[in-house]
């Protein structure tokens, strides 16, 4: 693979996860507190509904790492190798944690009595952002099992060429 591609890759990853830093110690408590502080009654949900938050970012962290090792064995030519199916299951396990994350919060916006302000924030739209998450974390870790299931085949392959040549 293009050395200046696993590069920009690379620097992409490090910067998502720079910013993952910061929504997980200054945007996520911040935007809690503030909405507590100009509807009040939201106060029992802002702790909960920001842990959620904060792991579902340490999630997309934990996948975005998963993809830096697999670009490392990339760049090394070893990505067909018993290690590389570790960090695809990591990324398949960060995005199942994380879809099921989002599931428990629409199951819970379903059937909460959560107050509302008058400013257009309706509960509905908070449980369609949810719901919406939980069909793109299913579809993502779909798409993963079928691309591990696609390296599995061409690690095979590998080594029935290696063993021919």
């Amino acid at each position: 693979m293009n050395g200046f591609l696993i590069v920009a890759l690379r620097a992409g990853i490090a910067f998502a996860v720079l910013v993952g830093f910061f929504g997980q110690f200054v945007a996520i408590p911040t935007t809690a507190a503030d909405e507590v502080d100009r509807f009040p009654p939201y106060a029992p949900f802002a702790t909960p509904y920001s842990a959620v938050a904060i792991v579902g970012v340490v999630c997309v962290q934990v996948a975005l790492v998963a993809v830096w090792m697999l670009l490392t064995m990339v760049q090394r030519d070893a990505i067909f190798t018993q290690r590389a199916f570790r960090w695809v299951d990591v990324i398949i396990g960060a995005s199942v944690v994380a879809t099921v994350l989002a599931l428990r919060v629409a199951g819970h916006l379903a059937v909460a009595e959560i107050p509302s302000p008058d400013d257009g924030m309706d509960v509905e739209s908070a449980l369609v952002a949810a719901t919406a998450g939980v069909a793109v974390g299913a579809a993502f870790a779909m798409l993963m099992v079928v691309m591990r299931s696609l390296l599995r085949k061409a690690t095979s392959l590998q080594r029935e060429m290696a063993e021919v040549v």
